[in-house]
Formats: structure tokens, sequence, C-alpha cells
């Protein structure tokens, strides 16, 4: 079973459905209301736990009944939580989310205890998960902490993937050596300064962060797809069209589904397609964790 150590984030999403996004200043009545387990690290590990990974998660929560009932869920799914970061009298992540007509989402997120999963505590824990396949991160917890897990990997010649979302600038440093980024659009473009809008803008992206040392870049495209670069070969891969209910996790189920494809030696365009698939099924559903497939959903949809 291939081995996945996750480190990220875990927030507690707040999903009010509404006709349109409201105007800067402007109240307006919305829909229903709904409470999930979330955050992007916590979503990824989900998603990859039940795509067949072996998961660990390393992140950090409170004491209070988001952190308890959060830790009581990942444990539902087979994670293995005991490097879990729990922090007394803490108040734990939360996400406002409001999702339109058409699925679009809008987020703010209150970081809560996940700023405080410190390089420290990663220090102390890491080498407990040496012997995993693949290690995934996010960027909703402290950038340092982001910063010594890309150290750590590449001194250990251990494969990092890091999704940059949400999006902000890494350094050169960071990503020189880093086995696979995975921007969207967005992201790419403020990676490297390039607008992504087509295949030559795809490509060049691409071979800006390759010039930074990353080793494969995957820029995914939404309901396009996704396009893969190393220096070695590029391709597009396309992704089956649905209906779109809440497009919130599809991003995180599309990477924790990736790693555990890449850390079970399937190929890049296979493992992009069975990613793919997953995050389109995740889309019809509405929350975050819990639109995560299963690998026996997966593999009848594939």
């Amino acid at each position: 079973m291939p081995k996945i150590t996750v480190v990220g984030s875990s927030n507690t999403d707040m999903v009010v459905k509404t006709t349109r996004f409201p105007e800067p200043g402007e109240t307006i009545i919305g829909g229903d209301f709904y409470m999930f387990p979330g955050g992007k690290g916590a979503n990824q590990a989900v998603a990859a736990a039940r795509a067949g990974g072996e998961v660990s998660f390393i992140c950090a929560v409170g004491d209070d009944l988001f952190g308890q009932n959060a830790l009581k869920g990942y444990q539902e799914e087979g994670i293995d939580v005991s490097d879990v970061l729990v922090i007394k009298n803490g108040a734990s992540g939360v996400a406002l989310i409001t999702v339109n007509a058409e699925g679009e989402n809008e987020i703010v997120v209150a970081s809560g205890t996940n700023a405080q999963l410190s390089a420290g505590h990663l220090k102390k824990t890491l080498d407990d998960r040496n012997d995993a396949d693949i290690f995934l991160t996010q960027l909703e917890t402290p950038m340092d902490s982001v910063g010594f897990l890309a150290d750590y990997c590449k001194k250990s010649r251990r494969k990092l993937i890091i999704n940059p979302a949400p999006a902000q600038g890494l350094s050169d440093v960071l990503l020189d050596g880093l086995f696979l980024i995975t921007p969207n659009e967005t992201e790419a473009k403020l990676l490297t300064g390039i607008e992504v809008t087509d295949e030559r803008s795809q490509m060049a992206a691409a071979d800006a962060l390759l010039k930074k040392g990353v080793q494969h870049v995957i820029i995914t495209l939404g309901s396009r797809g996704s396009f893969f670069k190393n220096t070695d070969e590029s391709f597009t891969v396309s992704t089956p069209k649905v209906e779109a209910m809440d497009t919130t996790a599809a991003g995180d189920v599309y990477n924790g589904v990736l790693a555990v494809c890449l850390a079970d030696a399937m190929g890049w365009r296979e493992s992009m397609e069975y990613a793919g698939k997953a995050a389109a099924l995740s889309v019809t559903k509405m929350g975050a964790q819990d639109t995560a497939p299963t690998r026996e959903e997966i593999n009848q949809f594939y």
C-alpha cells in the first residue's frame, strides 16, 4: 500500500449557498447552510486515504470541539494522527465559504491553530515518517514549516509535492530540487509572472518553474484538465465533463489522489487521468472532505 505523509491545515468549513456573490458592502439573503470538515491538508489526507493510500497526517488543532471532531473524523478514515499537535485552549481553524449557483466559491479562512504548526514540531516528527513514498503539503500553514519540510525532503532525498495554495510566492531556495509542484493558473501566474491562458503560456510558466530547479510541473486547468511538463516531455490531460455543484475541494482531491497514484508507481499521464476523474466526481457533491470519492467509486467512473 502506498504510504503518504500529508503536512498541512485542518479547518471546519461553514458554507452558505447563494444565487450570486454579494458586492462589497452588500448584504444578500442566502440559501442553505452547511458545516463540513475541511482544510486543504485534511482534504488531501482524506482524499489520499479513500483512494487507497496509507496516510499519516501532521497538523495542529485546538482542544476545542472543532479539533476533537476533526481528529475523530480522521481516525474514522483510517488516517494515522499520532503526530497531530493538539494545542491546549487553542482555537481550531475555520473557513467561511460562499457558493454561488454555478458552483463557484469564495473563501475566507481564520487559521487558528494552523498558524502554530511549527518547524520545531516537524523536526520532532518527520523522522518517524521516513518510510513515506510521498510527502504532500500546501500553503495554509506557516511558510517556515513549509520551508523546513522542503529542506528535509531535499536532504533526505524524499519526494515532496507542494500544492501552492492559497496562492503566494515561493523562494527559489525552496523550489530548487522540489519533486513536483501543482499550481492552478492563478498560482502559476503568481509564481512565474506569466499569465496562463493557452498552451504556449502553460509551457512558458512550466519552463520558468523548471529553471528554478523544480523537477516536474503540473498546472491544473479546472474543467479543461491539467498540463504536465518536465525536461523530457509535456502533455495535457483532459477532465470528464460533469455538472458542478461545489468546486471547493476539487484541487485538494486531485492532489491527494495524485500522490497515491505516483506513490504506487503509476505513470504521469495515468496518474493525472485518475486524479482528474476523482476531482470531477468531487465537484458533483457539496462539501470538502465529504466529496472525496473512494477508490471503488473512481474505478467505476474510470
